[in-house]
């Protein structure tokens, strides 16, 4: 966020976050068939199995990317 509170076009946002790979997975596919760039962070604990995994997109793709989402009972 710059100073005045307002996103940085080239910034990313968390837009879902799963302990379940296979969530995440269905997300990304979902976002590129839509033509919306996304990474995820994996910040699980492997040894302990919790925590979970996020996913980023572009902050001026947020709202599309939380329609396709909530569009799919993702979030």
């Amino acid at each position: 966020m710059t100073a005045d509170g307002d996103q940085h076009p080239d910034s990313f946002v968390r837009v879902f976050s799963s302990s379940k790979p296979v969530e995440i997975e269905i997300a990304i596919a979902l976002l590129s068939d839509a033509g919306i760039e996304s990474f995820k962070i994996n910040k699980s604990d492997s040894s302990y199995i919790f925590g979970d995994i996020e996913l980023y997109v572009h902050a001026d793709q947020l709202l599309n990317a939380q329609t396709i989402l909530v569009q799919n009972d993702l979030l």
